[in-house]
């Protein structure tokens, strides 16, 4: 432990010694929206400075919906999976906002939002960071995120379109949401934003068979410049394709620097033992990649989903995901979530679960970062 105290010694102070960071930035949009001039929080600015900082020391742990349920359990206060086994939380909690578009008390996976912004907050309070995902409703057939049955949604809500009103109506929502993600002096708590996730596969009604580059490049920034009209400052972006590939795939269709704070990736490790290597190659032909051009476009990179379906493999954390995000400049890696509703979905361990004593070796590792490792993340001074 002592190994960890000295490494974050020595980050917090390569941090605050980056005195010539502005915390104003101006962006502008070509989009028929048109994107606002608009000044992100200062608390915004500082996580994204520390987001490519915190790379030099290690790499934070995520897990999606960490607080809100785990393994046959749900809405206990202060429960954690996570914290069960190790006695900290994650440093990073993921959340989703999937219903927040229709207006429903509850989101995709049935938690209420006003349970969802309250551990928000909690974890701001204790230091962590916050990124949202958003699987939002099909608009135009009424389906879920996953209803492919037509090829032209997209093209549907851009504007002058037939859906166009009723999203911009969907993109309010969500907007109010983030703005009311605020502390008692008023403090907007920074957030990292994955929209349209995963578009290179074509599981989602913006996936890349169902939207042309041009369509879904408009919706990318017609989201941004409404979130900005409604004065959402306290959002960073990040872009997260699926595994396929580097290069031209993973490129293909991003937005643009000035609408992108983060380079991301989804990926997972599928077909158990018989995975592994084929996981071991994809991530390290796409994370080289995703180094060089993050370094060429000064962007944190972080593997924004992975993880193992129950984990079935005893060493999984230190002798499978550790070796490889360990060679590149990870800003965070997030797993996905505990279901409390099905046995075999989760991908943090719980008390008993096979990889629950390799966990344990994983977080007592000086290079993956905690709830409690992590200080002064929104702060350079």
């Amino acid at each position: 432990m002592r190994k960890r105290t000295i490494i974050l010694s020595n980050l917090m102070l390569s941090v605050i010694l980056l005195t010539g960071f502005s915390c104003t930035q101006k962006r502008t949009s070509n989009s028929d929206e048109g994107l606002n001039s608009v000044q992100r929080t200062k608390e915004t600015e500082n996580l994204l400075v520390n987001l490519k900082e915190i790379a030099t020391a290690g790499f934070m742990f995520g897990h999606q919906d960490d607080p809100l349920y785990g393994v046959i359990w749900e809405g206990d206060s202060g429960r954690s999976d996570v914290r069960s086994v190790v006695g900290d939380y994650p440093a990073v909690m993921g959340f989703d906002i999937g219903g927040i578009e229709l207006g429903a008390t509850n989101n995709i996976d049935n938690v209420s939002f006003d349970i969802i912004r309250r551990e928000i907050i909690r974890h701001y309070e204790r230091g962590g960071m916050i990124t949202i995902s958003w699987h939002a409703r099909n608009p135009l057939t009424g389906g879920d995120s996953w209803d492919v049955t037509r090829n032209d949604v997209v093209q549907s809500v851009l504007h002058g379109e037939a859906k166009h009103l009723i999203f911009m109506e969907w993109l309010d929502r969500a907007a109010a949401f983030f703005n009311s993600l605020t502390m008692d002096d008023g403090t907007k708590i920074p957030v990292l934003f994955r929209p349209w996730h995963e578009h290179t596969g074509s599981w989602f009604w913006w996936g890349k068979d169902l939207c042309s580059v041009e369509q879904y490049i408009s919706l990318w920034e017609m989201t941004r410049s409404r979130f900005e009209k409604a004065g959402v400052n306290n959002l960073l972006y990040a872009y997260s394709p699926d595994i396929q590939g580097p290069g031209d795939i993973y490129m293909e269709r991003y937005p643009g620097d000035q609408f992108v704070d983060l380079l991301g990736l989804d990926g997972y490790h599928r077909e158990n033992e018989k995975g592994i290597d084929a996981y071991w190659k994809s991530l390290h032909t796409i994370l080289s990649f995703m180094t060089e051009e993050g370094a060429r476009r000064n962007k944190p990179i972080a593997l924004t989903e992975t993880g193992l379906e129950a984990i079935p493999i005893a060493d999984w954390w230190t002798n499978v995901l550790f070796p490889v995000v360990d060679r590149y400049p990870v800003s965070y890696v997030l797993v996905w979530r505990n279901a409390r509703e099905r046995a075999d979905h989760f991908y943090a361990p719980f008390p008993g679960q096979l990889s629950a004593d390799d966990f344990v070796t994983f977080y007592e590792h000086p290079k993956t970062l905690f709830s409690k490792d992590i200080h002064n993340l929104y702060q350079l001074n």
